[in-house]
């Protein structure tokens, strides 16, 4: 995926501007609008959902196990054990975006000061290069097998074996954005001014790279939610009898014939969620692109 950004740094009116002019763009985009309201009533819900939920998660009713959508008091159903469906949809999408927000945290924190590294200096690019291969020749799976074997399963293992999965691809889109913004005639101004190397990465190239950073970090979310899913499906992440996405797709697959239900609404929410996020990301790639004051 391709980003282009304006070559200098953004201060004052300027900035102003031009972020009303990215907020301009979303609007007038149909599906940034719907996909940006899917996502913050999402995020609402997963914020709310210990009050919003109307059940407790593992609170069981035997004598309504595999309640059908639309049952009184269910409106989702309930699953083989009589729990509400609904109330661990909310609570397992809340997870979800947990782990995801926190495995894009991750990748970020590491994956931009070493991308910037890469980029910027030539004796650290050959030595930041070799570590992002190292980390491409370990599958996230295997890395959350080591983690679930050495530490137990949990939400926090699931989202560090995610975002560390995520580093090389944060590496490798911040490196080729410095190499780019580096040979700009205004960073070359700076370093002639004596400015620091320090202060060009913070001041001119950094805040230059952003939009490059938001999209990846709009791209990983989801990516990390269907990593959750994954783990959780095959029990190294969260672990019952907390509610994930992942776990209820596990549990309800052995009787996806007689409650299919159980199994399709928790795979819709992490398709919905999943495609909001990317739809939500080309449209901010695009209002971000600077070409697009001249078409």
């Amino acid at each position: 995926m391709t980003v282009l950004t304006v070559p200098m740094a953004e201060t004052g009116s300027a900035g102003v501007t031009r972020r009303t002019r990215v907020l301009r763009r979303l609007r007038r985009n149909p599906l940034a609008v719907v996909s940006f309201v899917v996502l913050a009533l999402a995020g609402a819900i997963a914020l709310l959902s210990p009050w919003l939920a109307p059940y407790s998660v593992d609170q069981t009713d035997f004598a309504h196990t595999f309640a059908p959508p639309g049952t009184p008091g269910h409106v989702l159903g309930t699953d083989d054990l009589g729990r509400d469906v609904l109330s661990r949809i909310m609570l397992g999408a809340r997870a979800s975006l947990q782990v995801g927000l926190l495995a894009v945290a991750t990748s970020l924190v590491i994956g931009v000061p070493l991308g910037l590294a890469a980029g910027y200096f030539r004796a650290w690019d050959a030595l930041i290069s070799r570590f992002t291969d190292l980390l491409l020749a370990f599958p996230f799976l295997i890395m959350a097998v080591g983690l679930a074997a050495i530490r137990g399963a949990s939400l926090g293992n699931a989202a560090v074996a995610i975002g560390i999965a995520q580093i090389p691809g944060v590496i490798r889109v911040v490196r080729s954005d410095t190499l780019r913004l580096k040979s700009l005639d205004f960073v070359a101004a700076a370093v002639v001014d004596g400015a620091s190397d320090l202060w060009v990465l913070t001041r001119h190239i950094l805040p230059n790279a952003t939009s490059v950073i938001l999209v990846q970090a709009t791209v990983a979310i989801p990516a990390a939610i269907l990593g959750e899913a994954v783990l959780s499906f095959l029990g190294l992440g969260i672990q019952p009898p907390a509610p994930s996405l992942g776990t209820m797709l596990a549990t309800a697959q052995q009787f996806a014939a007689r409650a299919p239900w159980a199994a399709v609404l928790p795979g819709v929410v992490i398709m919905g969620l999943a495609l909001a996020f990317n739809v939500f990301g080309d449209a901010l790639r695009d209002a971000l692109d600077p070409k697009g004051d001249r078409r």
